[in-house]
């Protein structure tokens, strides 16, 4: 008789036939804070991909005769100490600090859901071997991690997105590592396995994918921390190598240097704040949604 496959049931819902991804959408939706975060981060997404339409200047071009001019109608936020448009550069901005922080948190995934994958279902040797290296990496802070990557691959923005991204990845390793170790124990695994099913199918096809929800959660609220990050990397001057590349945390740096003109930072400042808060609240409403033991 040829071995049947048995796939794991799917989470019950409250409303009957109803997936447990249905519920998770229809539970996001009425979440307002979710919501709200979700609208402020669209905002700045569109924004940066708008740039070119919105920003009224070339985020570049100088000119010494509009040198640190207050705002007015002719610069919302003022000119910097170069005479180039504040807003311009806050615009052109969010497009280097949002997607550098979306390609951190995916190196992060990858990175850290590897390792996860492999010390959860590598044995016992392998698993204190991965483990050892991740409490080793966790150890130091994620910027002073992220500033030890960046001083020894170089400046550059590829650079930068595989120093934060490491610098995230063991959060996303003991994570991995503790869904797929509990998932061992559950029944539908036993059950797989002694219907002969191969032990990589039943990690890939079965396991992986009950083990991604707190993946997606942990991801979403670690945005918020790598924009933070990446902004502060730029006010280091770890940033992009060509420094006519506007970016929020090169702006601050910039702006730290000359106090007595605020608009040279309450740009970059906010909009960093608004974009955190943003992420917080879609990724505090998505855990919220994601969770089965959550009321409904």
């Amino acid at each position: 008789m040829a071995a049947v496959e048995i796939r794991p049931s799917v989470i019950a819902s409250s409303r009957k036939g109803e997936s447990f991804w249905k519920t998770a959408r229809r539970r996001l939706l009425r979440h307002r804070a979710a919501m709200l975060g979700l609208a402020i981060i669209l905002v700045f997404v569109a924004g940066a991909i708008a740039a070119p339409w919105i920003a009224p200047y070339d985020p570049a071009k100088m000119s010494m005769r509009a040198a640190l001019q207050s705002p007015s109608a002719a610069h919302l936020l003022g000119t910097d100490k170069l005479g180039r448009d504040v807003f311009s550069r806050v615009v052109y901005g969010s497009r280097y600090s949002l997607s550098s922080a979306g390609l951190a948190v995916a190196w992060a995934l990858l990175i850290g859901g590897a390792l996860g994958a492999i010390a959860g279902a590598g044995g016992r040797i392998v698993d204190s071997f991965v483990m050892r290296i991740t409490d080793v990496l966790m150890a130091f802070p994620s910027i002073l991690l992220a500033i030890g990557v960046v001083s020894w691959l170089g400046k550059g923005d590829f650079q930068l997105t595989i120093a934060v991204g490491l610098s995230l990845a063991p959060t996303f390793t003991r994570l991995l590592r503790a869904s797929l170790l509990s998932l061992q124990a559950a029944d539908f695994v036993t059950a797989l396995r002694a219907a002969g099913i191969p032990k990589w199918r039943i990690l890939f096809i079965h396991m992986l994918p009950n083990a991604l929800t707190p993946m997606i959660v942990q991801a979403t609220l670690a945005l918020g921390t790598t924009i933070i990050t990446v902004a502060g990397l730029g006010f280091l001057g770890l940033g992009p190598q060509d420094p006519r590349i506007p970016e929020w945390g090169g702006m601050m740096i910039e702006g730290a240097a000359s106090l007595q003109f605020p608009h040279l930072v309450l740009g970059a400042g906010i909009c960093i704040v608004a974009v955190v808060l943003g992420v917080n609240l879609f990724g505090d409403g998505l855990r919220d949604a994601l969770d089965p033991k959550a009321k409904r």
